[in-house]
């Protein structure tokens, strides 16, 4: 059986009281959504088939390259035995991973500039061929009609109150007892939040093996250093205003795998060499003093929740 996961971070989560306008700034090489649309409403007495679908980041365009380094992509779909349509859900960022890991500088606002939000995603139909060639489409549970229109108005309370994509976990230590500082915010959580859901409504998950990708950063006990007023404007904290500016640099949001992933290197060595790395959540800058091992990306073993699990907002 695998270890109890600590999933309550020290510093949790924000909600919100609804979803900002994008900035016009922020833009997507890649449409988010592009056929999206609402959750529909089910018969109470269908019968659907939930599904656990995990394909490799940019599989669409790069195939099972990063499927070999582990770094997956999660969604869920569904299928209807009443009308015989499938369906599938996912949440992830609006203007691409770049933009969520590292702000804009613009010249002219002195304080980085974030196109850092995330959002749900739901169409009809489910690419068989998408999630079976380099990852899994496996079924999971079985619902009901009612059961999804209860997790569908879930679904819509999440998406407008958790809005911000965060692509780092942050822990005191890789050991399976280290704290939580921050947890990551990003597909496969959904997906983890999702499940909660359904067994909190009573659905029965199959008891097979289920991993995810995380990103983990180690660090010693974060300093919330002061949101973008406090530490940018006009009577803010110039010498560490110019220590977060200088550190996020070098690291323009990048859209190609191969332009991202090298300069995440670069700010790697820079965490390693200086041991320090600036994280923005909550909308708030925090300084995290690094600790060897400093970074790990790992498959991890997430067991799929009981039918009794209790409520909990990850």
């Amino acid at each position: 059986e695998p270890l109890p996961r600590q999933v309550t971070p020290l510093f949790a989560r924000r909600r919100f009281a609804g979803r900002p306008r994008a900035d016009p700034f922020c833009r997507a090489r890649y449409a988010f959504c592009p056929t999206g649309s609402a959750l529909p409403e089910m018969r109470e007495t269908d019968v659907l088939d939930v599904y656990r679908l995990q394909a490799p980041v940019w599989e669409f365009r790069y195939g099972g390259l990063l499927g070999r380094l582990k770094i997956m992509h999660d969604a869920v779909g569904f299928r209807s035995s009443a009308t015989g349509k499938n369906y599938t859900m996912e949440w992830y960022e609006l203007f691409q991973l770049g933009n969520c890991t590292f702000p804009h500088l613009r010249p002219d606002t002195p304080a980085p500039f974030w196109c850092n939000q995330g959002a749900a995603c739901f169409y009809e139909g489910i690419d068989d061929a998408h999630w079976k060639e380099n990852g899994t489409l496996v079924q999971v549970a079985t619902i009901s009609g009612a059961i999804f229109n209860q997790m569908a108005k879930w679904v819509k309370y999440d998406n407008e109150t958790g809005i911000y994509y965060e692509t780092w976990a942050v822990k005191s230590s890789p050991e399976d007892h280290g704290r939580v500082w921050f947890e990551a915010y990003e597909c496969s959580k959904f997906v983890l939040r999702t499940y909660q859901k359904l067994a909190e409504l009573g659905a029965v998950f199959k008891r097979i093996q289920t991993n995810y990708t995380t990103i983990t950063l180690f660090s010693g006990e974060p300093t919330c250093l002061g949101n973008e007023t406090t530490l940018f404007g006009p009577v803010g904290n110039k010498s560490l205003a110019l220590a977060i500016r200088n550190f996020y640099l070098p690291f323009k949001p990048y859209h190609s795998v191969k332009e991202f992933f090298l300069n995440l290197l670069k700010i790697l060595e820079e965490v390693v060499l200086d041991h320090q790395f600036y994280l923005f959540y909550n909308l708030e800058y925090w300084f995290l003093p690094m600790k060897y091992p400093y970074v790990k990306i790992a498959y991890e073993e997430i067991p799929l929740p009981n039918s009794n699990a209790t409520k909990l907002d990850m």
